[in-house]
């Protein structure tokens, strides 16, 4: 921690995307209608999906899961940032912030190796059209989801562990419309915190 003699940071304002009112309400609704558009195609696919037994296949088993993770990470974002559409500054706990941060780093980061698994998943079809049922049978997509959200989910611990060692002292404004890492890390003490750790650990 650093050493300054200030007080440290128990919540977060996030200055949002702009201040002009006018723009606020026009951006507010455009977001709504582009969250609600995103929701309600997103869980109108997932109840597609399940219902019909003709899409039963790795493919679209696939796309149920990308189109939850896809719902999940809007919503770690979006309601919050619809929020500091309709206020001068929105205040946000440190620790919800943190969590706003966890959830939509495990979200993005899922999707990113889902759509990894899709990618491989079309190319054993094309490939090895005769050999798609092994390559691509019930145990192996069962255990592609499993890596692609641990995988999600290990990469935003590390991110997450990698912010709860930064001190916050001094100001608490976030130039941001989410709480993400690179805004965070700009109003941290990190420069503080790295000239203290590299002297003892020459020392050491």
């Amino acid at each position: 921690m650093s050493g300054n003699n200030c007080t440290a940071v128990t919540e977060f304002i996030l200055l949002g995307l702009t201040d002009d009112q006018t723009l606020c309400v026009i951006l507010f609704v455009i977001f709504l209608g582009v969250y609600a558009v995103t929701l309600i195609g997103n869980l109108s696919i997932i109840t597609l999906i399940i219902n019909s037994s003709q899409l039963h296949t790795p493919m679209y088993l696939f796309l149920s899961h990308l189109a939850f993770v896809d719902i999940g990470y809007s919503s770690s974002v979006t309601p919050l940032m619809l929020i500091s559409f309709l206020t001068d500054k929105t205040s946000i706990p440190l620790g919800v912030c943190v969590a706003q941060f966890c959830f939509a780093a495990t979200f993005g980061t899922t999707e990113c190796f889902l759509l990894a698994v899709m990618a491989y998943d079309r190319y054993v079809a094309i490939c090895s059209p005769l050999l798609y049922s092994t390559h691509m049978s019930t145990r192996v997509c069962t255990l592609l989801l499993i890596t692609s959200y641990l995988g999600g989910c290990v990469n935003s611990w590390i991110s997450t562990g990698c912010l709860l060692n930064l001190s916050f002292c001094g100001s608490n404004e976030i130039n941001h419309f989410f709480c993400d890492y690179s805004p965070l890390l700009k109003l941290s003490n990190y420069q503080d915190d790295l000239a203290e750790v590299l002297p003892a650990a020459s020392a050491g």
